[in-house]
């Protein structure tokens, strides 16, 4: 089955509950609490018990999963922006 080139992805209605973001980070906690500062500054109401960590199978990196209630474009740039620039984050989805 090929895909239509001229396919858009779809439109995400803001706000938008259950917003997945997932972050790939280093395994300690220096990088752990940075990402967890980020994420409630840019997500006021972070619901924490939804938090999931998944550990690689070196322990090297660590995915941290959060779901948000995403208000806009700016908000989402702005809060991947912020992730990308520490060298302790290695991919941000």
């Amino acid at each position: 089955m090929s895909q239509d080139p001229n396919q858009k992805p779809p439109k995400i209605e803001f706000p938008c509950e259950d917003y997945m973001v997932k972050v790939v980070r280093d395994a300690n906690d220096e990088a752990h609490q940075f990402v967890l500062e980020v994420m409630r500054r840019h997500a006021p109401g972070l619901d924490e018990e939804r938090i999931t960590l998944r550990e690689s199978s070196t322990g090297k990196f660590t995915s941290v999963t959060f779901f948000i209630l995403a208000t806009g474009e700016d908000q989402l740039k702005a809060l991947f922006e912020e992730l990308k620039v520490h060298p302790a984050v290695h991919m941000v989805l």
